[in-house]
C-alpha cells in the first residue's frame, strides 16, 4: 500500500466549488482508497492505495468530482515521501515558530524557466523564498495576503501550484506518518 496526500485547489471557497469532506472520503473509498483522513474544508486528504501510480488516481478523482459535483478541481497528489522531504528540507526553520507565515507551494512539475529575478524584485525586505525542485518555500512575516511575491509566484514559476502553510503541512505529515 502507498500513502498519498491529495491537495485540492480552489474548493469550498466563497461558496463555490463545494465539496463536502464526507463526499470526498466516499469518492476516495470508491476508488479503493483506505484509511482516508481529511483535514480542514479547503481540500486536503491523506489515504492509502494499492496503486503505485498517482496519475490514474488523480484523473479518476477529478472526473468523479466533475460527474458528481459539477466541477473538476485541480488535484495535486503527493506521496508520503514527498511531504516528508519537503518538511526536512525547509530552508527557514526559524520561521516555524509562526506557522502561518511560512508557506510551501507544491508544484505540478519542476519549473523549466522560472523568473527568479522578477520574484526577487517583488519580495519585501523581510520576505524570503527558495525554489527547491517541486516545492516553493515562502516566508512572508506580514502574511501572504499582503505579499506581491506570493500573488505573482505561480505565474512567475510557470507551473500550477497549490500552497499550504506550515501548520497544515505538519498536520498532513502527521496524518501520513500514521
Amino acid at each position: 500500500m502507498h500513502t498519498y496526500i491529495a491537495l485540492f485547489r480552489a474548493i469550498n471557497v466563497g461558496g463555490k466549488n463545494t465539496l463536502p469532506m464526507k463526499s470526498l472520503t466516499a469518492l476516495l473509498e470508491g476508488i479503493g482508497a483506505t484509511d482516508v483522513s481529511t483535514y480542514i474544508q479547503s481540500g486536503n486528504a491523506v489515504f492509502r492505495h494499492a496503486d503505485g501510480e498517482a496519475a490514474p488516481i488523480t484523473a479518476w478523482l477529478m472526473a468523479a468530482i466533475g460527474e458528481q459535483h459539477g466541477f473538476e478541481p485541480q488535484v495535486l497528489l503527493l506521496r508520503r515521501e514527498d511531504i516528508l522531504q519537503a518538511c526536512e528540507r525547509n530552508p527557514f526553520p526559524d520561521a516555524e515558530a509562526d506557522p502561518t507565515s511560512l508557506h510551501l507551494g507544491f508544484l505540478a512539475a519542476t519549473p523549466t524557466a522560472p523568473d527568479l529575478q522578477k520574484l526577487t524584485s517583488l519580495k519585501k525586505d523581510n520576505e524570503r523564498f527558495l525554489l527547491d525542485g517541486r516545492v516553493f518555500y515562502l516566508h512572508a512575516p506580514d502574511g501572504v495576503g499582503r505579499s506581491k511575491l506570493a500573488a505573482a509566484s505561480e505565474r512567475l514559476l510557470g507551473v500550477p501550484m497549490t500552497d499550504r502553510n506550515w501548520r497544515t503541512v505538519c498536520k498532513l505529515r502527521e496524518l501520513a506518518e500514521r
